[in-house]
This record gives structure tokens, sequence and C-alpha cells, in this order.
């Protein structure tokens, strides 16, 4: 009898028990993860839960109706039918003039909500690679200063998620004002309703480095254009910065998401939607209903079902509740909101898979053709991320995590020579970043105030704060100071992002796209027409909701006579009718029971997605889905080139490389910088000799390469002081310059102060050699005799 045996390494037992031990552990993660999904559910619901009644110092509708006579309560129920028969008059007008706008505006094709007037300078509809974008000059209005062709241009790109353009410049408060009351020459990227037949995204991109060239061609004198990219502007402002570097100024990206996996437990839902759709096919099977066009009109939808209380009510409680006077501002607003914008099937697949679905844009996996990749590192200029808690469409985590995904550590910032500087604001929603003329007139104008200073900021990753109040105390304005973060700090921000879950979606959605694209889609396409995709378009809910209360419907015509006669013969309320607090509290209880209702909704989805895609991701479905991108296994910092070359003449220069090495030990002592400092360091910079001399980009050559030697070897940088400044005379011109630069010494903190001290001490005169001494004045010294 023979005895087979099994060669060492190939027995299935033990590789079947480390499987299944692998498999338990990850299943023991998931229970982890669904104990934390419900305990902050838990917690986000319990506020909600609980019922509002009156607030504190308020008297309850109940207790003002107690107090009042049955006389004074009939009075008081006569005048309140009276004013809320003709609010309602009032607001069914407004609602007849919004159908009338919108009707009006459809057919002149959706131009932009710009309230300043513009000139056409590049229409992307006739360059090679067409598509439905263009670049147009904006014209200073009455009442503004005329813009200085030598100043730094502003370029704005709005968002085109299903609405048009024109949001940042819609009204006088606006970005656009911001930069227009300064002087700058403004440009707005705009777009057209229609796609250009088979256009791409790249195609956009190359469209918006033509706008680029033209601007650097109209302002030859002029510094690199700032770029500011609003929510899905924000991705092509970065596709541009990392594609062009060499044609982009400053970048701001306000409420951009271009990390849409990170987030909150239990705050942040949207993030979840795709996956609970199967992935990216319903966006492609219903770009194929739409004739190979994706209607716009279905991402508003989503938005609007996030904030359902506000959208699907409060908004319109409003308009009735002051009918008298937010008529103007509601046609205002509900002109761009009514306003939808189609896409390419192309375009919204490009979107959905690479951003909503795999979020490649941080893991540098977005293709750019011919086999590159769009990568964040590449971008050079100074980026601006401006982002609020209170969005719930762009939470921070989305605005900032991109950071900690693309670099390792603050140290990497400051070593590839990269300023980003962050603004989080405490509540305001995700159209009043861009929207609220508050926020232009504080958050905006502090940017664009600080923007002109940003290329003086030594590299490195800072929080800007905004404190102090407009026109009060003895020094009126902002304060504004840059204060140094680490990415360790943008992790704790930005909220879960390495979740296995959103792995295993972006796999389950290549598997259903591949399916419904071999089996679904030719069916589809074989019976879409133009003339049935335009019918659906007509007929979705968020254009035929307009449609019905315009002049179109022969019910709404009596209104506009009604109303003329309501305001002639306007009777309104009281502020102290009980009625009317009775009618606000009935309001606010609508508004809290569907909100309740969505914060329900909300927690059943998120419990939903990671139950599924968790127990996927448990089974091994996303082992392989997670892609570690190249710049994570890079070389260590200080085998770069450019760290290399930097740290080779640390005791090499003069004057100027001393001064600048100087600034930047004290900022970094410090841990941040204030704009008054900064605009004394900038004057230094731009206004003297030998810095004077320097062109822009040499000077901020030159910050970067002291940056590098401070971060990579601070005390070489200090100890080598010296031999940049042989000269006595050099060293106290350099002090007391730095000393003006960082201004009252008693204003700075221990470290900063300490730091002074060193520069003092290693920049001070070498002490004199003493005088040769006598044979017997050495030996009464102890010196032994030569």
């Amino acid at each position: 009898m023979s005895t087979a045996t099994t060669p060492p390494g190939t027995r299935p037992a033990p590789d079947l028990m480390a499987r299944g031990m692998d498999t338990m552990a990850r299943f023991m993660d998931q229970a982890r993860q669904m104990g934390d999904v419900a305990a902050r559910q838990m917690a986000a619901l319990a506020p909600a839960m609980r019922p509002t009644f009156a607030a504190p110092g308020e008297r309850s509708p109940a207790a003002a109706l107690m107090g009042k006579s049955p006389m004074a309560l009939a009075q008081d129920a006569m005048a309140y039918a009276v004013d809320a028969t003709q609010r309602s008059i009032l607001f069914w007008d407004t609602m007849r003039q919004a159908g009338n706008t919108f009707v009006e505006h459809e057919k002149a094709g959706c131009p932009p909500v710009l309230v300043f007037d513009w000139d056409m300078v590049v229409d992307g509809r006739t360059l090679p690679r067409r598509c439905n974008y263009a670049l147009v000059s904006i014209k200073p209005p009455a009442g503004f200063k005329p813009t200085d062709p030598a100043m730094r241009p502003f370029v704005i790109i709005d968002p085109r998620a299903g609405h048009g353009a024109g949001i940042g410049g819609f009204k006088s408060d606006s970005q656009v004002g911001v930069a227009l009351r300064r002087g700058h020459p403004v440009y707005f990227v705009i777009f057209f309703r229609d796609p250009e037949p088979g256009q791409t995204i790249l195609d956009i991109t190359s469209a918006e480095a033509t706008f680029l060239r033209t601007i650097h061609e109209r302002h030859p004198q002029a510094q690199k254009p700032v770029v500011i990219g609003n929510c899905q502007g924000g991705w092509a402002v970065m596709m541009l910065g990392a594609s062009e570097p060499d044609l982009t100024g400053p970048l701001v990206l306000n409420g951009a998401p271009l990390s849409y996996w990170a987030g909150e437990k239990g705050r942040n839902p949207m993030r979840y939607t795709g996956g609970l759709a199967g992935g990216s096919w319903p966006a492609a099977l219903m770009a194929d209903l739409g004739n190979g066009t994706f209607d716009g009109a279905n991402l508003v939808a989503n938005f609007e079902s996030l904030s359902p209380g506000n959208t699907w009510f409060r908004k319109y409680y409003n308009l009735y509740e002051k009918a008298d006077t937010e008529a103007e501002r509601f046609l205002e607003f509900e002109r761009w909101w009514g306003g939808y914008f189609l896409m390419t099937r192309d375009e919204i697949r490009w979107i959905v898979e690479n951003l909503f679905i795999g979020d490649k844009f941080a893991r540098g996996e977005i293709s750019a053709g011919k086999g590159a990749s769009f990568n964040m590192r590449a971008v050079k200029s100074p980026i601006v991320v401006f982002a609020s808690a209170g969005d719930n469409i762009t939470p921070p985590g989305q605005a900032l995590r991109w950071i900690a995904d693309v670099y390792r550590d603050e140290q990497e910032i400051k070593a590839l020579g990269q300023t980003i500087v962050y603004l989080v604001h405490d509540d305001i929603g995700h159209l009043g970043i861009f929207v609220s003329g508050k926020i232009a007139n504080k958050e905006h104008t502090e940017i664009a105030n600080t923007l002109d200073l940003i290329e003086s900021v030594a590299p490195g990753l800072y929080e800007m704060r905004i404190t102090g109040a407009e026109g009060t105390g003895l020094n009126a304005g902002y304060q504004v100071e840059l204060v140094e973060r680490s990415v360790a700090d943008i992790r704790a921000v930005s909220g879960e992002a390495e979740n296995e879950a959103f792995p295993a979606v972006a796999r389950i959605s290549a598997l259903n796209q591949m399916a419904y694209d071999t089996f679904a889609s030719p069916v589809v396409r074989q019976f879409a027409t133009e003339r049935t995709a335009e019918m659906r378009r007509q007929m979705n809910p968020m254009r035929a909701r307009r449609y019905m209360v315009s002049d179109q419907n022969p019910a709404m015509a009596p209104l506009a006579g009604l109303a003329a006669a309501v305001k002639e013969n306007r009777a309104p309320l009281t502020p102290d009718n009980p009625f009317l607090a009775l009618e606000r509290a009935w309001a606010d209880g609508v508004e809290q029971s569907i909100d309740r209702w969505r914060d329900l909704r909300d927690a059943w989805q998120e419990s939903a997605f990671h139950a599924v895609y968790g127990t996927l991701a448990a089974f091994g479905v996303a082992n392989d889905a997670v892609v570690e991108p190249a710049e994570a296994v890079a070389e260590a910092l200080g085998d770069l080139p450019d760290v290399r070359a930097a740290l080779a003449r640390i005791a090499e220069g003069g004057y100027a490389e001393a001064v600048v090495r100087m600034m930047i030990l004290l900022a970094k002592a410090r841990g941040g910088v204030r704009r008054n400092r900064l605009e004394r360091s900038n004057a230094l910079l731009t206004g003297e000799e030998p810095f004077a001399s320097l062109s822009s980009a040499a000077r901020q050559a030159l910050i970067r390469e002291q940056t590098v030697v401070v971060e990579m070897a601070p005390e070489e940088a200090l100890a080598t002081l010296p031999a940049l400044l042989p000269d006595p005379a050099d060293r106290m011109r350099a002090l007391t310059t730095v000393g003006d630069v960082a201004g009252p010494e008693e204003e700075m903190g221990e470290r900063a102060q300490a730091m002074l001290a060193r520069l003092r001490a290693v920049l001070a005169p070498p002490p004199a050699l003493p005088a040769p001494q006598a044979p017997e004045a050495a030996r009464r010294h102890g010196r032994p005799k030569r």
C-alpha cells in the first residue's frame, strides 16, 4: 500500500481556516459598524423627536387666546379671516408670476440669471472640441469704479448640476459684485441649456483652458487669474488646475464635493443615494429615455428631497406669511431654481461613476485622456476651500477630505510648495455659500482681500478665522487670521471616509452597469425618440407644477385683477393677533412633521446601505476595489529632487534668503499669521529691494525653497543664518526688518518671543577677541606658559 502525500503549503484546510477567520473578522467589524450607525442615528433623531412648543420667553398661542374676551376674539377672528384671504390671493398671484417667469425663461432657452450686463468673449460652440460653455466679460454697472486691466482677473465657474449659470452673480451683493467693487476684471463661465452632440467633461475642461489663455492674452500685465468654482464648478476648477497648472492663479472652491464618500454617520445621507439605487445604471437609463440626454430636473428633485420641510412647505409658507414683502425675493430666486439644464449621456455617467460612486478624484484615478489622469498634487496654485457645517449637500467632510487623501501630512504639503487655506462656516446652507448677501459681504469679501496676499504666505495648511463685526468697536471691520493646521485636523473635521461599504458600491455598480449596457440599454434606445424624450421632460413634476400655476392654466386668469384689488384695500393684521400666532404654530408643526419623516427615512436608508454593502464587503466583494494611489507609496520627502536641492543650498544665498527664512521661522513658532502681518510682509516683498526686483514667480520660488529648508531642517536653517548674512550691518538690518513685519513684541506668544530671541542670539556680532596677556598675567589666571 502506498500513501499519497500532500506537498507542504498546498493543504486546503489552513487556507480555508485563514479565510474563514478573515471573513469572521469582517463580519464582526460589520456588526460594530451597524451598532455605530444605530447609535449615531439615535443621537441625531432624539432632538428632532422632542415636541417643540413656544420658545423661552414667548407666550404660547393658547395662552394668547385665553387672555382675550369673546368679543375681542371675534374681532380678531374677523380681521384674521380678511387678512388670510388677502394673503392667499397675493400668494397665488406671486405663484402665477413665478409660473409665467418659468415659461418665458424656458422659451428664451434659459439664459444666465446674471444681473450684470456682459459681453461674449469666447463661445465654446465654435471651438474645435465643441461644448455648450462660453466665457463672458462682466460690465461694471453704474456706481462701480471702472475695472483695471492690470489687476488680477477673477473667473467664476458656476455649477452645472441641474440648474443654469449665474447664481454667483444674480444680485449685486455676490461673488461678482465683490470682485467688481475692488476694480478687478471679472469673467464668468456660462453654459447653455442644450449640450453639443457628443460633448464630454474633457471637452469642457479643454474649453475652460482656452478661456484662461484668452484672459492671459487680454491682460498680459496682470497676475494669473483667480478661478472660483461653486459646487460642481469646484471639480472643474481642480481639473483645470491639475491639467493646466501654469494658467491658473489662486483657486477658490466653494462647497465643492471632491471626496464624495466622506461624511458623518447619522448626518450626511446623500452619499448613500447611489448605492441604494444600485449604482450608476439609473442615470444611464434616464439618459437613454431622454434620447441620449439627461434631464437636470432629476438632480434638482434630489436636492429638494434633502430638506423637504423647507423646499416643500416652509419656503411657500414664508411667501404666504410675508405676502406683502417676500414676493420679489421669491421670484428672483425661483428664476434660477426653476431653470433646468440638460447633459449628454456621457457627461452624467462620467460624473456619477467617477465622483458620486467611484470617488476617484482624490485618488488620482480620473482619466484625463491619452493615458494620463488628473492628479491634484499637480496643482501648484494656492487653494482656498470654503465649506459650511450647515451644508447638507456638500458637508465639510466632502469639501475637505481630499486634502488628507492627496497628502500624507502637512509636512508633505510644505515640501511640495503648496498652500491650502480652508474656512468652515458654522451654519449657512449649501446655496447660501453662493447666494447669501451676508456671506458675500463677509466671507467672500475677506477671501478676496486675502487672495491679494496669499502668495506671500509660506506653503502649508491653514484655517482661516474671521472674527469681529463689521463697523463696530474702535477697529471697524473684520479681523482675519490664518492658523496653521495639520492633516490630522482635516481627518477629524471630515468624519468617516474609509469604509469598505463604499468600495463595495463601486464594485456592484460596475457589474450592474455592465449588465444594463449589455441587455437593457439597446432595447431602451430602440424605442426612445426625441419626441418621447421632450414629452417626458415637459411632464416632469418639476416643470409640470410650474406650468400649472402659469397663465397657461385658465383658472389662474382672475388672479391678476384680484391681486390688484387686494393691494388697494390691504388690511394687514396687527402683530399681536392670536390667530396669527396659531397659524405660525401650525406651520412650525407641519414643517417639523415633514422633517421628522425625513429623518426617519434617512435613518432607514443609512441602515439599509450599511446592512447591504457592509455585508457584501464582509464577503470580500470590495477586497480589490480599494486602489492605493501611486502617491501614497512615493519616495520619502527627503529624496524629492526639490527638497534635496533646497537642503543642498541651505548655507547659500544672501539678504533675501535670510529675511524670508527668518519670517518663516517666526511664523512657524507663532502657529499662524494675521492679515495685518501679511499686509506688512507683502509690502516688504513687493516694494523693497532686493525683493522688488524679483518677478512674482521668483518670489514664490524663494518662499517655497525657504519653507522646505525650515520644515526639513529647522535647526540647521537657524544655524546657517550667519553664513547668509556675513556683514554685521546686514544682520542688524535683517533683524529690524523682520521685527517690523512681526509687529510689537509684547503681542507675540511665548514661542514666538523665544524664536525671536534665538534669531538675535544667532545673528549677534561675535565677541571681540581679548588682548594678548603678559606671561605673569597668564600665570595669575592659571594659564600654562607657552
